[in-house]
């Protein structure tokens, strides 16, 4: 490939190994950090107390939904199976977050290009933009779902 021609329009060839990576490391990130939250002594506390602050209804059991939702979706991301259902949950659980923990939290009183700064700083932010990728350019070649979209076309 020409150098120029890559520098200005980058490589499909390389796109899949680009989802592979992104999907498995958000993947992984996700399924960790609910595992940590459910299976780990005291890990699901910060949880808890985050939801409460939040004012989260029924924050015990929602700790427990949002940690589960985390676990499964990022294993079944990781692999590649189900994964813009994956996606959407995830997606759905970082839009929540950013609305009631993030924004709450972010100084009064910015500019809007120091406000706009600060929120595309957060990294549930970055998170919801791979989720919209992932949505829209699928799971890649190297999934589980392709495979099963392959095996269904028959």
């Amino acid at each position: 490939m020409d150098w120029k021609q890559f520098a200005l329009l980058g490589s499909s060839a390389l796109e899949p190994y680009a989802i592979l990576l992104v999907r498995v490391a958000l993947g992984l990130f996700f399924a960790i950090s609910g595992a940590n939250k459910l299976f780990v002594a005291g890990g699901s506390q910060t949880m808890y107390e985050t939801l409460v602050a939040a004012k989260i209804p029924f924050p015990h059991l929602m700790t427990y939904f949002v940690s589960g939702v985390e676990f499964v979706a990022g294993s079944l991301l990781t692999v590649g199976l189900l994964s813009n259902l994956a996606c959407v949950a995830l997606l759905v659980d970082m839009l929540v977050a950013i609305l009631t923990t993030k924004l709450s939290a972010m100084p009064k009183g910015l500019s809007p290009l120091n406000w706009l700064d600060d929120f595309l700083y957060l990294p549930e932010v970055l998170y919801v933009l791979f989720f919209l990728w992932l949505i829209c350019s699928g799971p890649g070649k190297f999934s589980v779902d392709y495979w099963l979209a392959a095996k269904l076309r028959g």
